[in-house]
């Protein structure tokens, strides 16, 4: 596959994911015949959002876009998926740490916001804190799962797990009730709504036993935002309306022998199923402790591929290969529109788009 490569400067940054532009409204502010979201990966959520779009001249821009989260700004980092649903975005933090742990509350977020308010000054952004509520639902649901997965090794069990509870137990936090110790540490990249409203996290670890990437399917996110909800201090509600994870998938059939592979992102095609980028769990040369205990998932290559949910049997979903996207070791989001791909990855303190 050819592709042309566009280059942006975005406050210094680099991007995650791509999720094409659908309000009519925003494109015609800016004059642009199409553009996509991209989530930058520095700072909190309402400084990372950024679009690239394509003008009716054919340049391609970028745009900074200024956003207020009220009395959630400065609160929340490391964003990482986008995903549509009933006009909404929904923008999705990793539930992760730093490369070398621990996990950061912080980046346990979802947030959203509605496009057509782009197109008219500072975008209005909600944001939900979870305080490890999905963390704890996912593990669970794992846990349950008919799927075998990879054992964390024991420098990422008590670099992400250990030192997390230490020391929310040594500042007398009430998310440590959510930890446990034999938990794995999350990685969400990738999201898409279903049809059914559901959302499909794609995680970047864990992953199979057999390094196979894993999807977790998660209820009741859009309920998050009910009025009462979210990351208030004080005694909880009765009903606080926080997902639940209803299954679990391991996308088989595309991963090289011995390697390891998580989602990069995951966005719905026309015909009902999903394209998905996979590749590397964690980047290499930056001192992950993930890389540590499992070098099989670093020196992988992404690749572009496509699967369906209604071919599921037991908890494992066959893929199929779109691309090889070697020698592409960064792809972070991807879009097809109108028989085109796009890319966008990550580079070092640019937005690279490439288009085939």
């Amino acid at each position: 596959m050819t592709l042309r490569l566009v280059e942006f400067v975005v406050a210094g940054n680099e991007a995650s994911d791509l999720l094409p532009v659908r309000s009519a409204a925003l494109l015609r502010a800016y004059r642009a015949r199409r553009g996509f979201w991209t989530v930058l990966d520095e700072g909190p959520v309402e400084r990372c959002l950024a679009l690239l779009l394509e003008l009716q001249d054919g340049e391609w821009v970028a745009h900074h876009v200024a956003a207020d989260a009220g009395t959630e700004n400065g609160r929340t980092e490391d964003g990482e998926a986008l995903a549509h649903h009933d006009g909404w975005v929904y923008v999705f933090g990793s539930h992760f740490g730093s490369k070398g742990g621990p996990l950061r509350p912080r980046r346990a977020f979802v947030a959203r916001f509605r496009e057509d308010d782009a197109a008219t000054g500072t975008l209005p952004l909600a944001v939900v804190r979870n305080r490890f509520r999905l963390h704890r639902a996912v593990n669970d649901a794992l846990v349950a799962a008919p799927v075998t997965l990879l054992p964390p090794g024991d420098r990422v069990r008590h670099r992400f797990i250990v030192e997390t509870l230490a020391r929310g137990t040594a500042r007398a936090k009430s998310w440590v009730s959510r930890l446990a110790e034999d938990d794995l540490p999350l990685n969400v990249e990738a999201a898409s709504f279903t049809p059914a409203g559901t959302v499909l996290l794609g995680l970047r670890f864990p992953v199979t036993g057999a390094g196979e990437p894993i999807m977790v399917e998660l209820a009741g996110v859009p309920e998050m935002f009910a009025a009462g909800t979210g990351s208030r201090r004080g005694p909880e509600p009765a009903d606080p309306g926080w997902p639940r994870a209803v299954a679990v998938y391991a996308l088989t059939g595309v991963t090289p022998p011995g390697e390891l592979t998580g989602f990069r992102a995951i966005t719905p095609t026309p015909d009902g199923g999903y394209a998905a980028v996979i590749g590397s769990i964690d980047a290499l040369g930056k001192g992950s402790v993930l890389l540590d205990d499992h070098p099989a998932g670093g020196k992988v290559t992404s690749r572009h591929v496509r699967f369906r949910l209604d071919g599921a049997v037991d908890g494992r979903v066959g893929g199929e290969l779109v691309a090889d996207l070697a020698p592409f070791h960064h792809v972070e989001g991807l879009a097809e529109l109108a028989g085109r791909f796009f890319y966008v990855t990550d580079e070092d303190h640019r937005v690279a788009l490439w288009i085939g």
